[in-house]
């Protein structure tokens, strides 16, 4: 037996880097107005790291909308949990209003995502009950799939004939448990940035009989023609059963909701244990998202400057040689392959010598050998934003392929002058 502290020491996964990344890789500080440029470690940066998509989190009526909510409100109420003393006619109206957007009849305000889809699945399936799930799904997703006490198959990423195989096994067990099958995929897949396959997924619907969740944080307000989301990008939305979106990306702020059909929202909302026990959603960000709300169904123009900008970055990146993967969503990947140091010196000279910041994925999140650039693009950015990227991207592209990162130790890089 051993002192149940004793694995601490070792930091975990992720936590074992810290000593060499905390504060550069890991917690950075991005200082300054929320804005494409930036300050980071004492220097101004170009930010691909927010997801901020429409550019909403910094616009002037924005932040008008918020300091008069906090001035009116105070951040305190209202207090306690809806169910006992929280709810208000403002919480309400913005589920009404959400539903109404995303084409469901009726809609339930949550106050962080993670929290809730894991919750969400909890509360919507029992031990007699099977969960089918996408590979690359979430880790709230995931989470909430691990607190399911009855069987649950996981099926290959957007593949149809993995999940019709796993639809199969969880149909026979469905039968023998008298339970049902729950299929659970994103809109968007926020590492890739594929799009879940949800109209090949419903094609089984019938057949199987199963319910389906959806996850559409990175979907919601930047796919589809009136920008609901994913469901509409794919004319699908009629078959989601329990949509889920987060506020804290297209609408940049705090907290989320789920829609669906009145009778699964009445059921989650006395039984989605993340909100039954926890605080309100205090009034300045209900206040806040119906202002978000309002701007993104009232001018196209952020979707389509959002648009304009994916479109110059990713075919930028296609025509000057680089692999963005399968992505058809705002989400812009880069890949390349490398050592872990080589990618460690790579984005250390992408942030110290060219003032790009952008998130940086390597081992243990993905394969050794692999390195993931993730690039968000914003309605804020501008084609100069853009045009300085490439550049730079090219740059360091070219002295990973001579091997020039290739260095034992960060203390060996040497800075250059060479800013773009």
């Amino acid at each position: 037996m051993t002192d149940l502290f004793d694995k601490i020491a070792k930091g975990g996964e992720l936590g074992r880097y810290r000593a060499k990344t905390e504060g550069y890789f890991m917690f950075p500080k991005l200082e300054g107005e929320l804005a494409p440029r930036m300050n980071f470690n004492g220097k101004e940066v170009l930010n691909w790291s927010l997801n901020n998509y429409l550019g909403l989190g910094n616009h002037p009526e924005i932040r008008k909308a918020d300091a008069q909510a906090t001035a009116d409100w105070g951040l305190a109420y209202p207090m306690g949990s809806r169910m006992m003393s929280g709810n208000t006619k403002y919480h309400e109206q913005l589920e009404n209003e959400l539903a109404e957007f995303v084409q469901k009849d009726a809609g339930l305000v949550v106050n962080f995502g993670y929290q809730a889809i894991a919750s969400c699945v909890d509360a919507l399936v029992d031990r007699h009950d099977v969960i089918v799930y996408d590979q690359e799904s979430h880790a709230c997703i995931i989470d909430g799939v691990r607190m399911h006490q009855g069987k649950r198959y996981m099926f290959k990423h957007n593949d149809m004939e993995s999940l019709e195989k796993n639809l199969k096994r969880a149909e026979k067990l469905a039968k023998e448990t008298g339970g049902g099958i729950l299929v659970i995929s994103e809109g968007v897949f926020g590492m890739r940035g594929d799009q879940g396959k949800l109209k090949e997924i419903m094609a089984f619907k019938e057949q199987y009989k199963f319910r389906i969740l959806v996850d559409d944080a990175h979907g919601f307000g930047v796919l589809g023609e009136t920008g609901y989301g994913t469901g509409e990008e794919q004319g699908v939305q009629d078959d989601i059963d329990v949509y889920f979106a987060t506020f804290a990306k297209s609408m940049a702020g705090i907290g989320g909701f789920i829609a669906g059909n009145r009778d699964i929202i009445d059921f989650l909302k006395y039984n989605l244990r993340s909100q039954v026990y926890a605080k309100s959603l205090p009034m300045p960000f209900v206040i806040g998202a119906l202002k978000r709300l309002d701007m993104m169904r009232g001018d196209m123009s952020f979707k389509n400057k959002l648009w304009e900008n994916v479109n110059l970055l990713q075919n930028g990146l296609k025509d000057r040689g680089f692999e963005i993967g399968t992505t058809n969503s705002c989400v812009t990947p880069v890949y390349m392959k490398g050592s872990l140091e080589e990618a460690t010196h790579l984005a250390f000279d992408l942030r110290e010598n060219h003032r790009i910041f952008c998130s940086i994925v390597v081992y243990p999140v993905i394969p050794k050998g692999m390195i993931i650039f993730r690039l968000i693009p914003t309605a804020s950015h501008s084609e100069a934003d853009v045009v300085e990227t490439l550049d730079a991207f090219e740059v360091v592209a070219k002295k990973l392929a001579n091997k020039e990162y290739d260095l034992p130790e960060m203390a060996t890089f040497v800075l250059q002058d060479n800013h773009i």
